[in-house]
């Protein structure tokens, strides 16, 4: 079982504490086995919040864990507690990957794992973060940054991105479906921020394009225009573009794109097809168009992301790896 220990410590925000439990301490035997085992590790009861917590170890626990989480720090015009710090650093030295949400990557900062690496944190943080450490190269406009054993996340919802992230990268694209489903993500972000994870259609079904989603989803590598979508769900293509607009937040050819690149990270993780394979199984033509709207979409082109996944599935892969995806909006 892979122990993840979230480092508790006075002063810290439940928003990410809560989304790292939820994601990794309910139980889900059923969908993935072994699951993670959960451990809080803090130098005594704290303050997160409003909430008191008695932690279940020490912070000299963190060492022994597979996974270190830090969640966000509420003060970061303060150094982070020292011995907060020390134990982050012996857990990374010890082999743990180690993560941070939100500010918590001013504790990862301090303890010099964002040296010569990239890193991100909350938006209205960056600038702090980078004067501080000057040695970090700090990304503002991404929604989380993985370094392999190191990895950083931007503010509140994108906690939640990064730590399914976490789950992709362990158990695979299917199973962090599975989470993302029981937690009800949506499938698509205001703005259009491009993800890493995957969660092709809404949990709910009682909106007006309930049936069109799996739909689309089963056709993909068909040439879809939104007048075929629209005459599938039965209406005008401006009163389909107004459902799209209140379900998704976005248009339907925006949609349409975004669960075509879903498909393609899909097939880039688990298959070894040709981009020229793929294309075609994603309704995208041909390679050159694949790779223009991956590499515009994601940040990084097919075979820099295939790359990255198969790297990170096989033991001692490159911790310098970087997966890093562009956030148009921040958050």
């Amino acid at each position: 079982m892979t122990v993840v220990a979230l480092a508790v410590t006075e002063g810290m925000l439940h928003f990410e504490l809560s989304v790292a439990y939820e994601v990794f301490g309910t139980e889900l035997t059923g969908v993935a086995d072994p699951w993670y085992g959960v451990i809080l590790c803090g130098p005594g009861a704290v303050r997160v919040g409003r909430f008191r917590l008695e932690p279940d170890y020490g912070l000299d626990r963190l060492p022994r864990a597979d996974t270190v989480i830090v969640p966000a720090m509420a003060d970061v015009d303060e150094d982070p507690p020292a011995d907060l710090v020390d134990a982050v650093r012996a857990a990374h030295e010890a082999g743990a990957r180690v993560v941070s949400l939100c500010t918590g990557a001013f504790v990862l900062a301090a303890a010099g794992l964002l040296d010569g690496r990239r890193a991100t944190t909350h938006w209205a943080h960056t600038d702090a973060l980078a004067a501080r450490y000057p040695r970090v190269e700090v990304d503002p406009d991404v929604l989380y940054v993985d370094n392999g054993s190191v990895l950083t996340s931007a503010g509140k919802a994108a906690a939640m991105d990064l730590c399914l992230h976490l789950v992709r990268l362990d158990h695979g694209p299917s199973v962090a479906n599975a989470v993302a489903r029981r937690l009800v993500v949506p499938p698509h972000r205001a703005g259009g921020q491009a993800q890493f994870v995957s969660t092709p259609v809404p949990a709910q079904d009682d909106h007006p394009l309930a049936a069109l989603f799996p739909w689309v989803i089963e056709r993909l590598d068909h040439p879809l225009t939104v007048e075929d979508l629209a005459r599938k769900a039965m209406m005008s293509s401006r009163n389909l573009g107004r459902h799209f607009r209140s379900v998704t937040g976005t248009t339907p050819l925006q949609w349409l794109l975004t669960q075509r690149i879903r498909r393609a990270q899909e097939l880039l993780e688990a298959t070894d097809d040709s981009i020229d394979v793929i294309a075609a199984a994603t309704g995208m033509g041909t390679a050159t168009t694949l790779r223009r709207h991956f590499n515009r979409t994601v940040g990084v082109p097919p075979d820099t992301y295939r790359r990255t996944f198969r790297s990170r599935s096989r033991p001692g892969a490159d911790e310098t790896t970087t997966a890093a995806l562009r956030a148009p909006n921040r958050v």
